[in-house]
């Protein structure tokens, strides 16, 4: 499961917090006469004739009040408990047996009571029982939590159809014993076309604890070490050139160099908010190694969280971070974890390291007159992902289907730079390379004239702009040329090479044009639309961060670079 965060618990009582096969239900069903494949109260509830519904009623009381007399705590159902209301966590029941069997029940519980659960809602309760979601929205309703934010705790399918139903978090406890269920939930008992999957499975209730540890808020300091050992728990790749390896205690990384003849390092912090935070972190890091011709090797990485951050939330963007970095190659040799109020969100500050032979270190004051500047995929593809990410329902509103916001939203997969550079690092007549970040391709073009001092024309027709970027720019009134643009690589290239270049990289499936060429020495961008001089438009924030602080989005996805 993803990031979460509980705020109350919720229990169902029968199986859960007793041990399961108090009631035997077969005998239920032929005592009431119940169907096969329908569920006892509703088959009840569905009676027509008031007189053989309350015999039949209470044919089922008796029963439950005979399982009741006879039924005990579950193992570790009274610590756990305890242990939850002693963390100041509201607890609840949510039960298809009636309150009175409940109450019965617990007078065989040595360490509980009904006072000890914060609601308990019984089939009387005035609303439709499990699995519809019904009881489990009354009793978080009761307490007054968010659905959301509430875990639900119960022993057999009816009880995850309802939590998923509800929106809550959900546990399945598998039985420590075979016992008798009432149904085999299946297609359509709360309203699904296929049964609900529990987010968690434990085999005793020992396992919930833990579980609710993970959504609860982390004081502020250093990630709790023994979380932090259970993520580092194969986390890294095995690297022979990695001597020492991130570990709780170990405050450095070692790695060896040798053999190898320059070192290039590169930090950057990613500071805005994605479902995809580890994977910016490498690629926006990586991506600047790559454009020096060096492959990168290793990154630590230091990730500050808010005050009120919970264990999964902060162990979600380091799997996700661990993940990218066995995707790209890269070795995640160490870093720092903690929970702060210096900061309002999570904040992760990447430094990559990578290795390059000297003779192939790309440096950008090796750029000739005369050399064609290449431009692979498109402008913006980073800044069209997110603003699909974070304003899909707007831009829909305005007149996108949602299929081109899903794929405006895809765009994500493509930030990456590192196969072009590959390729490119590789091929005759490469002079420099730079990758398109925050302020688009106009400030990119500007940053590598300045940094090679050369001059660069640009024939501004000639630069790709996907459809899905100048669909959303045209309905927000954007420049796709200041818009922040991860993804897009510039190269330059003697003009002997730059067709043959362009040949290698459309063959390894990558988009590429020839947008313009280095000139003189000197400064400055000199733009042409259809061979008539323009102005190269300048940007004093990117777009993205523009239409953000319009209030036209959540501030919070901004971006820093």
């Amino acid at each position: 499961m993803g990031p979460y965060r509980i705020e109350a618990v919720l229990f169902d009582f029968d199986g859960t917090l007793t041990d399961p096969g108090a009631l035997d239900f077969a005998a239920i069903r032929e005592a009431v006469g119940c169907p096969p494949g329908e569920l006892i109260l509703e088959y009840l509830e569905s009676l027509d004739d008031p007189v053989e519904k309350a015999h039949k009623y209470s044919l089922l009381d008796a029963f439950e009040a005979i399982a009741a007399a006879d039924s005990a705590p579950a193992r570790e159902a009274e610590a756990v408990v305890a242990g939850l209301r002693g963390l100041g966590i509201p607890v609840g029941i949510v039960s298809r047996n009636s309150r009175s069997a409940i109450d019965r029940a617990l007078e065989n519980f040595p360490r509980l009571s009904p006072l000890d659960f914060d609601v308990i809602v019984p089939r009387e309760a005035p609303v439709r029982p499990k699995p519809a979601p019904d009881s489990v929205l009354f009793a978080a309703a009761e307490l007054g939590v968010d659905p959301g934010r509430v875990l639900f705790v119960g022993d057999n399918e009816l009880d995850v159809e309802a939590g998923s139903a509800a929106g809550t978090s959900t546990v399945l406890v598998r039985p420590e014993q075979s016992a008798p269920l009432e149904v085999t939930a299946g297609p359509g008992l709360a309203g699904r076309d296929v049964p609900a999957v529990p987010h968690f499975v434990v085999d005793h209730l020992g396992e919930v604890p833990q579980i609710v540890r993970m959504g609860r808020p982390l004081p502020l300091g250093k990630f709790p070490n023994d979380l932090l050992a259970q993520y580092l728990d194969g986390a890294v790749d095995p690297d022979p050139a990695l001597l020492v390896e991130p570990a709780v205690g170990e405050d450095v990384a070692a790695v060896d160099v040798r053999g190898e003849e320059v070192v290039v390092l590169k930090t950057d912090p990613i500071t805005f908010a994605t479902d995809a935070l580890g994977e910016y972190v490498v690629l926006v890091n990586a991506n600047d190694i790559a454009t020096s011709g060096a492959t990168p090797r290793w990154l630590l990485a230091t990730a500050l969280f808010p005050a009120g951050s919970t264990p999964s939330e902060v162990v979600h963007v380091l799997r996700d971070l661990a993940s990218a970095c066995r995707r790209h190659g890269v070795s995640l040799c160490g870093g720092h974890t903690e929970i702060t109020d210096a900061v309002t969100r999570p904040l992760v500050v990447g430094t990559m390291a990578g290795t390059v032979r000297r003779a192939a270190l790309l440096d950008k004051r090796g750029m000739r007159a005369g050399d064609r500047v290449l431009l692979t995929k498109g402008v913006a593809v980073e800044g069209t992902a997110i603003i699909a990410r974070e304003m899909g329902e707007r831009l829909t509103e305005m007149g996108m289907s949602q299929n081109e916001v899903d794929a405006c939203r895809d765009l994500l997969d493509r930030i990456g730079i590192l196969r072009e550079a590959e390729v490119a690092r590789a091929h005759a007549g490469v002079s420099a390379m730079h990758d398109v970040t925050e302020g688009g391709l106009a400030t990119a073009l500007r940053e590598l004239g300045t940094a090679g001092g050369r001059i660069i024309d640009v024939e501004i027709d000639a630069i790709p702009i996907l459809a899905q970027t100048s669909r959303v720019c045209d309905l927000l009134g954007l420049d796709p040329l200041g818009l922040i643009g991860s993804g897009s690589l510039l190269i330059c290239c003697a003009d002997a090479h730059h067709a043959d270049l362009m040949a290698e990289l459309h063959l390894a499936g990558i988009e590429v044009a020839c947008i313009g060429g280095v000139r003189e020495t000197g400064v400055g961008v000199r733009a042409s639309r259809g061979g008539v001089a323009t102005d190269w438009p300048f940007f004093e924030v990117d777009e993205i961060a523009r239409l953000f602080q319009q209030g036209i989005a959540d501030s919070s996805t901004s971006t820093s670079r």
